[in-house]
């Protein structure tokens, strides 16, 4: 059950299973998903429990030749900063699962898009080859149009496909680009990761060759997380997708750009990370100021919670942009967060779609009377993408904050603005429209989720947000020693970290061992 292969292909094996049964086993379809997903999940957490944060390099390794002459390899593995990606991604992916009663059309269909989408973004986070790292993502993200285009909700479900191909696939186009030129330019015949990171320690990239290539992986990565102005593909899309592909894509998928960054971009072209880390500062105010405003102005809850989703992100990008060791560190942290609450976001919406017939807010109204246990998840969903203390979103804002304040000061307090004025704002209104107030009478028969299994995915990432919300050391203990070594590499002098490079923030015992000597009178 620790095995990383167990766990990427579990989902993918269950998809092929149902590419051989017959259309009409439907039952079988879903349970086998439920299953494939499932053992994923559960081989994840044991991955999480029994990593040693102690340890240095990669744990629960695996690594096969596979094309020599081009030195691509199927190596997989773990350390601090992508275990707990990988168990992210592995409960969002039950959860959709879970969600998924709601498709009533070509069922074997969609459950095999839904598996390769998870198997695939399981192997994107724990491939140490850039090659396959590519594969896997484009895995994942090839039948995200396609559940949009076929199972895609609204008058203009087709024309968001068609914008949310453009986009992705040209930013998936321009980060083949800049991986081929990293390829070529290093020298070493191999994509193997480890392997380039030794080879450019020692013989690293010339300046204006970097200056070149980490453009080109900013920006293709950076319109794969939705960078402010190449993010106008997100909301709709998202607006568009069945609820399992929102929950996968928004809060999976998406960390794929992030994640690409900090593991290959910074650390392997440090030149070029420091040359262009203020531009990319001054767009992630695009992403906070300009799509929190504009969620203010939704009425629809799937286009606010797609803007949020995007405002969000600013977020990760300014704690890439600190180059410090307490910012990227938040940054992870927040992916982590992120994932959990845009499917947890998502997955209310699409209940609330199923059960209404409209997400359009003016029309609700009083719902939490009718509706009190799907009420109470989406209120503290709402709390926690305001940052509220006690959700894993506060911690990881806080320290993306702490680490960009001497290195983008002006940013910061914008951002600092960003986070506790309109995301207070869109977050608090759509509680009191959508939930407060007198129930109007076409609502007055609703009922809340009937059993247990209906509340299962809700309470299971709720349970996450508030795990990682209140003992942030699981994920920070993991993170900052691996982060620590990525700036180092890229060249910034690491922010200042005691005890075994953990954030003094959430450690009390290594802040007071740290503290000065009382001065005896």
């Amino acid at each position: 059950m620790e095995n990383l292969t167990f766990i990427v292909f579990a989902p993918l094996v269950a998809a092929g299973i149902i590419a051989l049964l017959p259309r009409t086993f439907n039952v079988l379809f879903r349970l086998l998903a439920l299953a494939g997903t499932l053992a994923s999940l559960i081989g994840a957490l044991r991955v999480f429990l029994n990593f040693d944060a102690t340890a240095t390099g990669l744990q629960f390794e695996q690594q096969a030749r596979w094309v020599d002459a081009l030195g691509i390899s199927y190596h997989l593995g773990v350390d601090g900063l992508n275990v707990g990606l990988i168990l992210m991604g592995a409960i969002v992916a039950f959860a959709a699962a879970c969600v998924s009663r709601e498709i009533a059309q070509w069922q074997k269909l969609y459950y095999i898009l839904l598996l390769l989408m998870a198997g695939g973004i399981l192997g994107a986070f724990a491939s140490f080859d850039i090659f396959l790292f590519y594969f896997f993502h484009e895995l994942a993200l090839v039948p995200t149009f396609i559940l949009i285009g076929v199972w895609g909700r609204g008058d203009r479900r087709q024309y968001a496909t068609f914008q949310i191909t453009l986009y992705l696939s040209l930013g998936a186009l321009i980060t083949l680009i800049g991986l081929i030129a990293l390829y070529l330019a290093a020298g070493t015949h191999s994509f193997n990761l480890l392997e380039l990171t030794r080879h450019l320690a020692v013989e690293p990239i010339s300046a204006g060759l970097q200056n070149v290539i980490f453009p080109l992986l900013l920006f293709g990565f950076g319109i794969l997380v939705s960078l402010w102005p190449f993010h106008t593909w997100a909301p709709l899309g998202y607006s568009a997708a069945p609820t399992a592909a929102a929950m996968l894509h928004a809060g999976v998928l998406k960390k794929f750009g992030l994640y690409g960054l900090i593991r290959i971009a910074v650390p392997l072209l440090p030149t070029g990370a420091q040359h262009w880390m203020n531009t990319l500062a001054l767009l992630c105010l695009g992403n906070i100021l300009y799509c929190g405003l504009v969620a203010m102005r939704q009425r629809d809850l799937n286009l606010l919670i797609g803007n949020s989703s995007v405002a969000h992100m600013g977020f990760a990008f300014l704690g890439i942009a600190s180059l410090s060791v307490i910012g990227v560190t938040g940054t992870v942290l927040v992916m982590i967060a992120h994932g959990l609450l845009a499917a947890l976001s998502f997955a209310v919406s699409g209940y609330l779609h199923g059960r209404l017939g409209t997400l359009q807010m003016d029309q609700m109204g009083g719902l939490l009377r009718r509706m009190p246990f799907i009420g109470a998840v989406m209120v503290m969903a709402m709390f926690a993408g305001c940052g509220l203390p006690g959700f894993a979103n506060f911690p990881g804002e806080a320290l993306v904050l702490f680490g960009s304040w001497s290195t983008h000061r002006a940013v910061t307090v914008l951002a600092t603005w960003g986070a506790l004025v309109v995301a207070a704002v869109y977050m608090l209104r759509a509680v009191r429209v959508i939930w407060h107030g007198p129930v109007a009478d076409r609502w007055k028969e609703l009922a809340d989720a009937p059993n247990l299994w209906v509340k299962l995915p809700f309470a299971l990432l709720l349970a996450a947000l508030l795990v990682f919300g209140c003992c942030p050391r699981l994920l920070t203990d993991k993170i900052a020693p691996v982060v620590e070594t990525i700036v180092q590499q890229a060249g910034a002098p690491p922010a200042i970290l005691t005890a075994g490079s953990k954030p003094t923030w959430f450690s009390p015992t290594a802040a007071r061992e740290t503290m000065p000597a009382p001065i005896e009178p």
